[in-house]
């Protein structure tokens, strides 16, 4: 799992505006379910606790996923804050989605 979180934070979390999309669904709790699409990973969220990332590729228009990874919310967020804060990236909080 290591490995593939390190891979998603260096490629989705490289920007503000994809970082602020990202860290919206998460927080989200008007979003029970559902899955948000990035720039090459898919954030599943399973429940409000409870998210499956992995990347998803299309082989003989048939969806196919090869690897995936599953991870509780609070570790999610603190990774992901952790690295976007390496990045000088401007770490939002549960509050900035409410102002939203």
């Amino acid at each position: 799992m290591h490995g593939m979180l390190q891979s998603f934070l260096e490629t989705e979390i490289s920007h503000q505006d994809y970082y602020d999309g990202i860290i919206s669904f998460i927080y989200s709790v008007n979003i029970r379910s559902g899955e948000y699409e990035c720039n090459q990973f898919i954030v599943k969220k399973m429940d409000l606790l409870n998210f499956i990332i992995y990347e998803e590729y299309e082989i003989n228009q048939k969806r196919e996923i090869h690897y995936s990874f599953s991870i509780y919310k609070n570790k999610l967020i603190k990774a992901i804050n952790d690295y976007a804060k390496k990045q000088g990236l401007l770490i939002r909080d549960f509050d900035w989605t409410r102002q939203q």
